[in-house]
Order: C-alpha cells, then sequence, then structure tokens
C-alpha cells in the first residue's frame, strides 16, 4: 500500500464472480473417497469466450479455486479448532488447516482432467459438491510447485487424511 492511501472500504470488500459450477454426483458434504468421483464444471459462456480452454486439454491437472457455497458465514473459524472435529487430533488454527469453515469461505482443490469439451471441463478427484461456484480454473504445472523433499508437513496428517482420495 502506498503511504498516502489509507484501507477502507474498497478494501473491506471483493466483488468476485464465479465463471462456472460444478457438477456432481456428491450433494452432501462428506470428508473423504473423493479420488473416484467424476464430475463436470460447467464455465459460464457470459463470463468466458469459448477459447478460454485453448490448450488446457495439454495438462492432466488443474487447480480449482471455488466457494464454499453450503457454509453459512455464521459457521466459519476464525481461531483455532481440531481438524475434522476430531479430538485426537492437535488444535490447530483455521490458516493451517483445509477445514471448509474457512474466514472467505474459499477452496482450492486440485484435480484430475479427464477432457475438455467446449466451456465443459470433465474432472476427476474435485472435492466440491453438486452447485459449487466455481471462481478460477487453472492448469497445474509442477514447475510451480515445491520440491518433494522441501515440504514439511506433521506426522499425524497422512493417516488422518489416508482415505480422502481413497
Amino acid at each position: 500500500m502506498e503511504p498516502d492511501q489509507k484501507a477502507g472500504p474498497a478494501h473491506d470488500a471483493y466483488l468476485v464472480r464465479p465463471i462456472g459450477t460444478v457438477r456432481s454426483p456428491r450433494s452432501v458434504p462428506r470428508h473423504d473417497h473423493w479420488g473416484d468421483v467424476s464430475a463436470v464444471i460447467e464455465l459460464d459462456p457470459a463470463q468466458l469466450q469459448p477459447d478460454a480452454v485453448t490448450g488446457l486439454e495439454q495438462f492432466s491437472h488443474l487447480e480449482v479455486v471455488f466457494h464454499f457455497h453450503l457454509v453459512p458465514e455464521s459457521a466459519t473459524v476464525t481461531g483455532a479448532c481440531h481438524p475434522r472435529g476430531r479430538t485426537d487430533l492437535p488444535r490447530l488454527g483455521i490458516l493451517a488447516q483445509r477445514l471448509k469453515e474457512r474466514p472467505n469461505r474459499l477452496g482450492v482443490s486440485r484435480c484430475e482432467l479427464a477432457g475438455v469439451d467446449g466451456l465443459t471441463l470433465h474432472v476427476r478427484g474435485l472435492d466440491a459438491l453438486d452447485g459449487t461456484p466455481v471462481l478460477d480454473v487453472k492448469p497445474h504445472q509442477q514447475l510451480f510447485q515445491p520440491a518433494p523433499e522441501a515440504v514439511r508437513e506433521p506426522a499425524w496428517l497422512r493417516a488422518a487424511m489416508s482415505a480422502y482420495y481413497f
């Protein structure tokens, strides 16, 4: 921020328009077994031109940004809680976990791109429910990921999330 600029109403809220909608067989939140879920992202032709997806089929995976639209704002967490509601796991701050009750209710998921048909994207493993508003789609590029040996995670994480995609 420039020294003479002050935070005010223009910095308090942002207008984000969905560019599409998820169509999934899942309409009720569940914690696990997302790996075999096939879904479709229907991109909105009012928001995107048909050539917005040109070249996307060259990528195997996508990163999808979406809104947890079924989480009421009153249910958001701004402090710490147990991941997945499991008291056998340590309390973590909301920014140290991927809980859907996030302050802005934004989700980011990586999924397999199974096909592109115009403005319809066929995906597998997208952990978003039917009707979920999609805010952005990006191709996953390993170039932008840290080297696996550089990633640090808590020891309990793998066991706690072992059924998420499987």
